[in-house]
């Protein structure tokens, strides 16, 4: 089984990929954790250490997807 995370923070655009994510994933064959940096702060860096540039992004193993643009980790981390 494949792990994922996806990271967010909590705009309109990331919600929407949230709820993508968890539709569209085949829970069988992958392990699904979302991060909202709204509630877990200190998972920040975490998320810039495997590559998150901007969020929402979806990190599988050690690829990063970032879907549409919801706000760069800059802005995320001024909050």
């Amino acid at each position: 089984m494949k792990k994922a995370v996806f990271y967010h923070a909590g705009c309109p655009v990331c919600m929407d990929a949230e709820q993508m994510m968890l539709g569209y994933l085949d829970k069988s064959k992958t392990d699904l954790e979302i991060v909202h940096f709204g509630e877990d702060a200190s998972r920040i860096s975490e998320a810039e250490s495997v590559g998150v540039k901007s969020v929402p992004a979806l990190v599988i193993g050690e690829d990063v997807y970032h879907i549409n643009f919801g706000a760069s980790m800059e802005d995320v981390k001024n909050g």
